[in-house]
């Protein structure tokens, strides 16, 4: 009796600890309209960066908890990946609320940064009929370029870190469209072009073994 109640509570704690992804992506959700609530008034308080900062923090660290938990699904990253789009899409509107004078300044390099990615989530949506949510080091520096960037606006006024920020977003779209073209079927958490390229090999042996 006594080995069933260890193995119950024990089995209770590794529910409670299985749902701290899902905790930390909704967070991110959640944080997300906050960040254009403190906006509103065209000025942001302390509370925008630590808030931007949890955010972020939270985006690094629920795929970490993920993978250790074994708990990182499809359907996990895909959450991951729409939580991101929501939290940068805040962020976006809150610098056009509190520095539109940057948005006009940039407008080309923003214009095309967006255009990039539609292009990448066309031709997944096209090929795939899913958004990509690859999660590769490109992605990630572009992530980190984008905090560096926030942080330089809103706590500085310091505006030049979003040609780095711009830069790689380019490049992570360019590698994403090229591994979407690669891979013949829809795929999450592929590092790189490089691990694309390996998959591909893998899976159209796998696919001729079939035949």
């Amino acid at each position: 009796m006594y080995s069933i109640m260890v193995l119950s509570e024990k089995w209770g704690a590794m529910i409670k600890l299985s749902h701290i992804p899902s905790i930390l992506v909704g967070m991110r959700f959640a944080i997300a309209p906050l960040l254009v609530f403190d906006a509103l008034n065209h000025i942001t308080s302390f509370w925008f960066i630590i808030g931007y900062v949890i955010a972020v923090l939270s985006d690094i660290f629920d795929g970490i908890i993920a993978r250790r938990l074994k708990v990182s699904t499809a359907k996990l990253r895909q959450a991951d990946s729409w939580a991101d789009i929501c939290l940068y899409l805040c962020v976006a509107i809150s610098t056009w609320l509190v520095y539109p004078q940057i948005i006009i300044d940039f407008r080309v390099p923003l214009l095309s940064a967006i255009a990039i990615q539609l292009i990448l989530f066309a031709i997944n949506l096209i090929k795939f009929q899913k958004f990509p949510s690859y999660h590769t080091y490109t992605a990630k520096a572009w992530g980190l370029a984008l905090l560096a960037a926030t942080l330089g606006l809103f706590g500085f006024s310091y505006a030049n870190t979003l040609w780095l920020a711009i830069t790689l977003c380019w490049l992570n779209s360019l590698e994403e469209i090229a591994m979407t073209l690669l891979l013949p079927t829809w795929q999450c958490d592929i590092l790189s072009i490089f691990h694309a390229i390996e998959l591909r090999k893998i899976l159209m042996h796998s696919s001729e073994d079939g035949v």
